[in-house]
């Protein structure tokens, strides 16, 4: 669960990179525009994975 919430956290954090530098969102243009269900679906999902992910902040870190 963890390394699927990442991935998605990294997706979105990508996305956000191209809309920032050349107003291009990618999830937009492959699933057919911000308005789609899959669209909404992928961002959704991207909101989750970082609330999520606001849980590695707070985990224990293994050493070895």
């Amino acid at each position: 669960m963890d390394r699927l919430a990442l991935l998605l956290v990294i997706i979105g954090a990508l996305n956000w990179l191209l809309v920032g530098l050349f107003q291009f969102d990618l999830v937009a243009s492959l699933f057919g525009g911000q308005s789609s269900m899959l669209s909404r679906i992928v961002y959704t999902l991207v909101g989750i994975a970082g609330i999520f992910s606001i849980t590695f902040l707070f985990k224990e870190r293994k050493t070895y």
